[in-house]
């Protein structure tokens, strides 16, 4: 009985010592931030373009 703990607590200090899922977790926050500094950067975008027809419109009129 003693020999089965023994060998699960090994497997689950083994389990817990890697580091082969470390990466892709790095990634998925690079690609994150990524992604929220293209949204903040669009919206701005949108928005400058935005004023740019609607000056034209005005224009226009």
């Amino acid at each position: 009985m003693n020999n089965l703990f023994l060998k699960m607590y090994v497997k689950v200090q083994d389990f817990l010592s890697r580091e082969e899922g470390q990466d892709l977790v790095e990634y998925a926050l690079l690609i994150t931030l990524v992604a929220l500094a293209a949204v903040s950067g669009i919206n701005k975008v949108a928005s400058a373009i935005n004023t740019v027809f609607t000056n034209i419109s005005n224009t226009l009129s």
